[in-house]
């Protein structure tokens, strides 16, 4: 049976919020949010990011999402206080990008990083017996330097991951590879100066970034309204507005302490100040 009345939503702009280091409990959510967007039957999306990056296969899969998506309604992505490394990739999903002229973005490349603590454990004498099944299975260990092997091997692996990402800004900028290369060697620019090379479309706020997501989908920017697909919040968030404010610092230290937990030793796309 075909539903007589239009949905709603069909007059509306679907709106996500990607924030903070992307992990996979971003993936998650912005994947279910990313569906319903399709099944609701929005005609256009705003995605503001305000990201410094996170890991390499997350940001990948929320990207493809986008792109997929993509393909059936208008995406318009818009660059908050930063949107770098990883957050510049997922932006390459959308059709079109919006950033503050004072917005950090860029920092395109791939970082790894270990921790060596080896003369630490000879001064409080304790050491590891490792017995292993080859030379490199304990790759990137805290308890020794690295073999020049062993760094030939992860220089390759993050060479062919900063290689999928100057692909990805070439392909959703039309823009040359070594043109893309020239910029994405880590460094960070304004959202002035990625206008400038071509990584974003035009400056301006969220505000701006939604009427023109408006306009091109034949709405009026005046009259229409931006639905907020959000992740719920606990129950004692809602009922006591205040504590959650009160909370939210302490959540998002918890939240990056356990990140860079998680991601110790994984290649990141990931602006580090």
């Amino acid at each position: 049976m075909v539903w007589p009345f239009k949905s709603k939503f069909r007059k509306q702009i679907a709106r996500i919020e990607i924030t903070g280091a992307i992990a996979s409990a971003t993936r998650k959510r912005v994947l279910e949010a990313l569906k319903t967007v399709e099944e609701r039957k929005f005609p256009a999306l705003l995605l503001r990011i305000d990201s410094p990056g996170g890991t390499v296969g997350d940001s990948q899969e929320i990207y493809s999402a986008l792109k997929r998506l993509r393909e059936k309604i208008k995406i318009v992505a818009s660059f908050g206080n930063i949107s770098a490394s990883g957050g510049v990739y997922i932006g390459m999903g959308a059709e079109h990008i919006v950033a503050n002229p004072g917005t950090i973005t860029g920092s395109i490349g791939v970082i790894l990083r270990g921790n060596n603590i080896e003369r630490l454990l000879e001064k409080i004498g304790v050491s590891f017996q490792v017995v292993k099944s080859g030379p490199y299975k304990d790759i990137l260990s805290f308890d020794r330097e690295l073999t020049e092997p062993e760094q030939n091997i992860l220089q390759q692996l993050i060479d062919t991951s900063y290689q999928q990402f100057v692909q990805a800004v070439a392909e959703g900028r039309s823009l040359a590879e070594e043109t893309v290369k020239s910029f994405a060697d880590g460094r960070i620019f304004t959202g002035q100066q990625a206008l400038e090379l071509g990584v974003v479309d035009r400056l301006g706020t969220e505000e701006d970034a939604r009427r023109w997501t408006a306009e091109l989908v034949g709405l009026d920017p005046e009259k229409t309204l931006t639905y907020t697909l959000e992740e719920h919040k606990p129950l004692l968030s809602r009922l006591l507005p205040g504590s959650a404010q009160v909370s939210s610092g302490l959540r998002a230290g918890i939240d990056w302490m356990e990140f860079e937990m998680s991601t110790s030793g994984q290649p990141l796309w990931l602006y580090r100040p």
